[in-house]
């Protein structure tokens, strides 16, 4: 597999409101990710938790395997949700990314049904990864989420929303946080099964 990912796991992409950029990390790994999904949502611009939540059952119906959710901003209260609520099975882990304080004015009300996703600890294991300038959500406001769903914090230091405007590029700090995340896992090689 290129790009250095764990062969034997399917990575899930959940980009947040608007999408992720053709030049941001999230878009760039998934290009990188051979055999690697990424949900595509109808509506981009007016999230809904019920509608999106469908979009990834969707994508995902009839796909073997284990997978592993890569979720970005509020594509990550979409896994904590899918995760929790639904509790699929064949799921590895969350890595999630950078979810914002859905109280900021930017969100409160534009992401309505999403704060159902923050009450649950995951029912599968997780890091949360956070900057340390985050406009989207304070540090704090990451550390306290890390511990509700019961995730490793991971601090990214001064990364902005981690995001196209951060200018990570392919993020290559966040491909070793992956990896070592991915680690942690023991998945059967395809070609042994």
């Amino acid at each position: 597999m290129s790009a250095g990912f764990q062969q034997g796991i399917t990575r899930v992409y959940l980009a947040g409101l608007h999408g992720s950029e053709p030049g941001h990390w999230q878009s760039r790994w998934h290009a990188q990710d051979p055999g690697s999904v990424w949900i595509q949502h109808r509506d981009w611009e007016r999230p809904d938790l019920g509608a999106w939540l469908a979009d990834v059952d969707d994508a995902l119906a009839g796909r073997p395997g284990p997978k592993l959710l890569v979720a970005h901003s509020l594509g990550c209260y979409l896994a904590a949700a899918w995760a929790s609520m639904l509790r699929p099975r064949g799921l590895l882990g969350a890595f999630l990314v950078a979810p914002p304080d859905l109280s900021q004015p930017g969100l409160a009300g534009v992401a309505r049904g999403f704060e159902a996703g923050t009450s649950l600890p995951l029912a599968c294991h997780g890091a949360l990864v956070a900057s340390q300038d985050d406009p989207w959500a304070g540090f704090e406001v990451s550390r306290r989420l890390a511990s509700r769903w019961r995730l490793q914090l991971i601090d990214a230091g001064a990364a902005g929303h981690i995001n196209l405007a951060s200018g990570l590029g392919d993020w290559p700090q966040g491909r070793a946080a992956l990896a070592g995340f991915e680690a942690g896992f023991c998945v059967p090689s395809r070609s042994a099964a």
